[in-house]
């Protein structure tokens, strides 16, 4: 599965499903069950000709036996029939298809036409794949990353270094004057002082689904203009929005926009914006489908070549 499809290509395999016509809103919900090791999760979707469903395992003891927190299979099938066509590694589908979501989203909403500094929180498999699906749509002038374990920072710093980016290690106060900042952790609580991110900065936070998770506090969602994959998704799974609301701080109508509205130009964003932009997502099963799709297709070219 490994370098059949690069962020930038599993991305356009987004976009190219919103373009054909893909509804997010119209997805079913993602099927949640806790189980004493953690919690699995059910994602089945369908369109044109495949279907396929991700069933994952979240584990967070995992991490202390030196296993990945995220495990899983990814069954795609024909639409029709219903007939096995492959089985992907679901954590490593889920590792290439949430960066490429919000490269998907990048692409619209961040700065364009100069070289961006990006804070980066996290050290994991979601940071890495962030850090290298922000360098394939926008150039960086330097990467800061900030992460609760020393030698997993260093270890993506020397990556970042390694594609060709300058890199520090950093702290949460590097969000002041930050282009981009991108959370992809395991936090519960807000990573920074949303009062730091200057206007126009755009913060993608990709680390829960969980109505009572956030990376971001109510601050930042107070000031920023909001988009995410679906409203239904979010609003019932993005803690990020969910706390604030039920704080009384923003209602449902505070979402600008969905990722649809960018892609197929219904909200175009231009200019430099007056707040900050804050893209969340929560992670669907159309993503994982269509990435499937573009995998298997991708896997079937180089078996002829």
């Amino acid at each position: 599965m490994a370098g059949l499809l690069t962020p930038a290509a599993a991305a356009d395999a987004l976009a190219d499903a919103l373009l054909a016509g893909l509804d997010p809103e119209a997805e079913p919900p993602r099927s949640a069950l806790a189980v004493p090791g953690g919690e699995l999760l059910l994602m089945p979707a369908a369109s044109g000709a495949y279907a396929g469903v991700k069933v994952a395992g979240v584990a967070p003891g995992n991490r202390a036996l030196g296993l990945p927190r995220i495990t899983g299979s990814y069954l795609l099938l024909d639409g029709p029939t219903l007939r096995p066509l492959a089985l992907f590694d679901g954590a490593a589908l889920t590792a290439l298809r949430t960066p490429a979501v919000s490269a998907l989203a990048l692409r619209h909403l961040a700065p364009a036409g100069r070289p961006v500094r990006l804070v980066l929180f996290g050290s994991g498999p979601q940071a890495h794949g962030h850090l290298e699906a922000a360098a394939a749509v926008r150039e960086l002038s330097e990467a800061v990353v900030v992460a609760r374990n020393p030698a997993g920072a260093q270890g993506l710093v020397a990556h970042a270094r390694a594609l060709g980016v300058p890199a520090r290690s950093g702290s949460p106060q590097d969000v002041a004057g930050a282009d981009l900042v991108i959370c992809c952790t395991t936090a519960r609580e807000p990573l920074f002082d949303g009062r730091l991110a200057d206007p126009g900065a755009v913060v993608v936070a990709v680390g829960s689904h969980e109505p009572d998770a956030r990376e971001t506090d109510t601050a930042l969602v107070r000031r920023a203009a909001v988009y995410v994959e679906s409203r239904a998704a979010a609003l019932r799974e993005a803690g990020d929005l969910l706390v604030p609301e039920a704080e009384g701080a923003v209602g449902p109508g505070h979402i600008s926009g969905t990722l649809a509205d960018l892609v197929t130009g219904r909200m175009p964003v231009g200019g430099t914006p007056s707040c900050p932009q804050l893209f969340k997502s929560v992670g669907m099963a159309w993503e994982d489908l269509a990435v499937a799709v573009a995998m298997y297709l991708a896997a079937g070219e180089n078996s002829e070549t």
